[in-house]
């Protein structure tokens, strides 16, 4: 199977609360960026974003929902418009949150003072849009989203629910010019070698503790899938009982996974094991930031079944990544799917502030333990 042809056919980890005062200290100072981040984004006249909905259905409370957990206080959806009675029947919106109908949607633009509207529904052909409506208000400085750029813009993520190869072909992003991947290597380097320096004590610690508590290799080499769908060995400090796959057929990691050792437990939980990759990105073969590699045969059956999968695989795979400190663990095809959304907005829009972000991230994901299997 051709990895790098397109084939058509992600909240933040939840925290959970704890009686431990460390766990809730540690969660306390993985919170701090969100809490500054929160303060600046408090309601002003100047800066509140008022948002009204086209649409009642499921996509409609979609786009709520992912305002309210958003905690952005700038953000408020001042109520849906129903596009015809139809869609009143099987509407997912209370009633009283739905707009008086015999207006227009100028003059609820209008009393409302509408900064941005999101288009919340999927059928589009027969008329089904004012696009007259639209357009003036546009042209009177109102924003007009569809489903896809809310997401990306308030969600972080790539909805692939209605994603067409001519979104990639026409959209904007996707550049991968000379001078970025330059920078991008750059960095990369100079992030490893430092983190190398710091972290080699730690590194042979684990080393050690793994040699004398269970019988086989220190470094586990596993074959992934990186740039351009050319597979790679990725290395990690062993986890897992070396009959972990004694079948011969690659499994998913589960929560609590009997193969793991008692040392590689720990290790997971801290990411210790990852810290090999440091020479995968020296090497070039990985980057820092980037869509975390899967094995071919996972990629083989995800590529089948989940549209736009090998998109991921025109950047460089990374040790850490968007996908990994938005979602929780993926363990399955449906996961794939879920974190797929995340990887395509990384590759979209991936820049170096992003990656720095996403680094900032990682270490609130270690200190907390989230996701870890």
């Amino acid at each position: 199977m051709d990895r790098t042809a397109f084939l058509g056919n992600a909240p933040l980890p939840r925290e959970q609360s704890s009686n431990n005062p460390l766990d809730d200290g540690l969660r306390q100072l993985g919170s701090a960026g969100d809490r500054l981040t929160s303060f600046f984004r408090k309601s002003s006249p100047l800066t509140q974003r008022r948002i009204m909905v086209y649409g009642v259905g499921a996509d409609a409370a979609s786009v709520r929902n992912t305002i309210e957990k958003s905690g952005n206080r700038s953000l408020q959806v001042v109520g849906f418009v129903s596009p015809n009675a139809e869609a009143e029947i099987n509407a997912a919106i209370p009633a009283h949150k739905v707009m008086c109908s015999s207006l227009s949607l100028s003059q609820i633009a209008t009393q409302h003072n509408v900064s941005e509207i999101v288009i919340a529904v999927r059928e589009r052909r027969g008329g089904a849009l004012p696009l007259t409506e639209l357009l003036n208000l546009k042209l009177q400085g109102i924003k007009v989203l569809d489903l896809s750029a809310f997401f990306e813009q308030h969600g972080g993520k790539v909805q692939i629910d209605n994603l067409r190869e001519s979104w990639f072909i026409f959209g904007h992003g996707f550049r991968q010019g000379k001078v970025r991947m330059a920078v991008k290597r750059c960095f990369d380097i100079a992030a490893s070698l430092t983190l190398l320096a710091l972290a080699w004590p730690i590194m042979l610690c684990a080393a050690i503790a793994i040699k004398f508590t269970s019988p086989g290799p220190v470094i586990y080499r596993q074959e992934r899938v990186g740039l351009g769908g050319r597979t790679f060995n990725v290395l990690k400090f062993r986890s897992m009982r070396t009959d972990a796959e004694k079948d011969g057929k690659p499994q998913w990691a589960q929560t609590g996974d009997s193969r793991v050792t008692s040392v590689g437990r720990f290790m997971r939980l801290t990411r210790i094991d990852e810290l090999p990759q440091i020479l995968n990105v020296l090497r070039g073969e990985m980057s820092l930031v980037g869509p975390r590699p899967e094995r071919p045969y996972f990629v083989d059956q995800i590529t089948a079944t989940v549209p736009f999968y090998a998109a991921r695989h025109s950047v460089k795979p990374g040790v850490t990544g968007w996908a990994q400190v938005r979602h929780n663990y993926g363990a399955s095809i449906d996961d794939a799917a879920d974190k797929l959304e995340y990887d395509l907005y990384y590759v979209k829009n991936h820049r170096l502030w992003l990656d720095i972000v996403i680094l900032f991230y990682s270490v609130r994901v270690v200190l907390l333990a989230q996701g870890s299997r």
